[in-house]
């Protein structure tokens, strides 16, 4: 069935609202268990769909590490698969749409949210695509200039020994703290601008710089809530690459889920949530 309530859903072009974010709510680790219920709710509700986003992006994973493999970019194996997460926030924009019509009580089918994710190109959306591909470029480009000053270049025939490089000699050891500690800090800076940024966006008219101010704010006004979202999430998601990317299709979608449940909760509802002005 598809949803016949079409004032819900979201417009294909919005007028955004310049230079405005709302005020946020103060959280409590209560948030982030009701939300995790609740994430979990909407997959139990809709498992097929939930996963085929996971399969989706596990799939892709798995190209994306044969065809660096084809290629014979060995050395880009590790930092992509590390750095495969940073994109989950764009790919789980049909998963806040299933959330958000769950919520409402709406009924809905592949066309519906589809459709949903296919306007987004029109809105503000594809800047934040832009801004999360573009740390993932440079966390890329960062291990590959770490590899030139530290590890000299070193011409690895397999993947093997570009993994015994990497964890049993001195300046793999050096390699791997420098850029364990880099890509902290890109991986914190993402967080911060998209976690909220990507399900406001969808469901909300605002523009998407005023979106990542909003993110911001909402984890520097609650930062052991949202640090402590963003260490389930990271824990969550690496352990999911290990079995072949496939534990992403079940931990994806929850997350995901779990993200707009926890927007709900950081900010106050839309008709009733006052703004002012950013500076």
């Amino acid at each position: 069935m598809t949803s016949k309530t079409s004032e819900s859903t979201p417009p294909d072009k919005l007028a955004p609202r310049p230079s405005f974010i709302p005020k946020v709510n103060k959280m409590t680790a209560s948030d982030i268990t009701a939300s995790l219920k609740a994430g979990f709710s909407d997959f139990l509700a809709r498992p097929v769909m939930s996963s085929f986003f996971g399969l989706f992006y596990a799939v892709f994973g798995i190209l994306f590490v044969w065809c660096l493999v084809w290629l014979g970019k060995i050395w880009m194996i590790i930092p992509a698969i590390i750095g495969f997460p940073l994109v989950a926030p764009f790919a789980a924009a049909g998963l806040y749409e299933m959330s958000r019509r769950l919520q409402k009580g709406e009924s809905f089918g592949w066309s519906d949210i589809l459709g949903v994710m296919a306007n987004q190109r029109k809105r503000e959306m594809g800047w934040m695509a832009f801004v999360t591909l573009f740390i993932f470029w440079v966390w890329i480009y960062q291990i590959r200039l770490l590899l030139a000053i530290i590890l000299k270049n070193a011409s690895f025939a397999d993947f093997d020994g570009f993994l015994s490089t990497v964890f049993f000699t001195p300046q793999g050891w050096t390699f791997l703290a420098v850029g364990t500690c880099t890509g902290a800090i890109l991986s914190a800076a993402l967080f911060s601008v998209t976690v909220i940024a990507m399900p406001m966006l969808l469901d909300r008219e605002t523009n998407f710089v005023s979106a990542m101010l909003t993110s911001i704010r909402v984890v520097t006004e609650n930062p052991v809530i949202m640090l402590s979202w963003a260490a389930i999430i990271s824990v969550t998601m690496l352990l999911s690459l290990v079995p072949a990317f496939l534990g992403l299709i079940f931990t994806l979608p929850i997350l995901g889920h779990t993200t707009w449940h926890l927007y709900q909760r950081a900010l106050p509802p839309v008709d009733k949530s006052p703004v002012e002005p950013s500076s």
